[in-house]
């Protein structure tokens, strides 16, 4: 698929954020920033959160809310930046909120029932300002720490559990009516989703689970964060298969690939919503190209 780089140099971006002013605002994780940029290649600082920036989406109190995992290691190979396990430095998972204006980051909260949260790292609002968010985990050499889906209602600061002890859940989307969260499993690879009987409480899938297995893949890929379409297609950045798996309800898939390993993100924009910024981490870089179908519009991007 063609596309135009909009900025280079980035320290593996993720979270990107379409705003009205034509900028996209993207974390940079390495570099513990969130910046915004321009289409002319200009860059600029928003925040500075430090831990592990990751996932972004504005709230219904206009502020930036970000996903903070703490902080990866980071090493470099063939002339791509790759993430790896927790670091020394490891600063604790959170959910913060960021001042557009002043740059000013304020936590939100740490923990679930006494739990600490380990590695958020995507997030959606419903129309109704609740926020869902995904919790990866924490990986180490010899073990990793499970990872969960979360709630956190409209002007409450306790989280809340949706579904815990996944390996490693990764982005999050609401279907077009706001009755279905989904969410990628990193390492294996699955779309889940859970039916929703009200806001923040799913129904029992099965007498096993609460989610159910949209779809699989049945080769060695690994699933990073998605955007929903206005059809309700779920699609999913995929690593070491560069590209974006395009997954619909019915679990048939479909896969577009772009020249990075580690592509990690994708956000629509643009008047019909079919302008695509998609994160390619490892080289650095965000793009924009053109999507075969339209992006579902979140609830507070203006």
């Amino acid at each position: 698929m063609d596309y135009e780089v909009i900025t280079e140099g980035l320290r593996f971006p993720e979270g990107p954020v379409v705003m009205s002013d034509g900028s996209v605002i993207v974390v940079e994780i390495e570099s513990k920033l969130i910046t915004r940029c321009w289409p002319d290649g200009k860059r600029e600082t928003v925040a500075e959160p430090g831990g592990g920036p990751n996932g972004l989406a504005v709230g219904p109190d206009g502020k930036l809310w970000c996903t903070n995992n703490g902080g990866f290691t980071y090493h470099e190979r063939d002339g791509l930046l790759i993430p790896g396990h927790c670091p020394p430095d490891y600063s604790g998972g959170r959910i913060e909120r960021i001042d557009l204006q002043t740059g000013k980051v304020e936590v939100v909260a740490t923990e679930c029932g006494g739990r600490p949260l380990k590695g958020p790292n995507d997030l959606v609002f419903d129309k109704a300002g609740n926020l869902y968010f995904t919790d990866l985990g924490k990986s180490y050499p010899t073990h990793r720490d499970t990872g969960g889906v979360y709630f956190l209602a409209a002007g409450s600061d306790k989280v809340q559990e949706l579904d815990y002890n996944h390996i490693s859940p990764n982005g999050i989307g609401l279907s077009p009516d706001e009755k279905t969260v989904y969410f990628a499993d990193t390492m294996t690879a699955r779309v889940w989703a859970y039916d929703l009987e009200s806001p923040g409480a799913a129904k029992q899938a099965s007498p096993f689970s609460k989610g159910r297995v949209v779809a699989g893949m049945p080769d060695l890929r690994y699933f990073d964060s998605l955007a929903i379409s206005a059809a309700g297609n779920v699609c999913v950045a995929t690593i070491l298969q560069g590209g974006i798996t395009t997954v619909e309800p019915d679990g048939n898939h479909a896969h577009i690939a772009f020249p990075d390993p580690f592509v990690t993100n994708i956000a629509f924009g643009g008047e019909d919503m079919k302008d695509a910024y998609i994160t390619l981490s490892g080289t650095g870089q965000l793009i924009k190209c053109r999507w075969p179908e339209a992006g579902l519009k979140l609830n507070f991007n203006a």
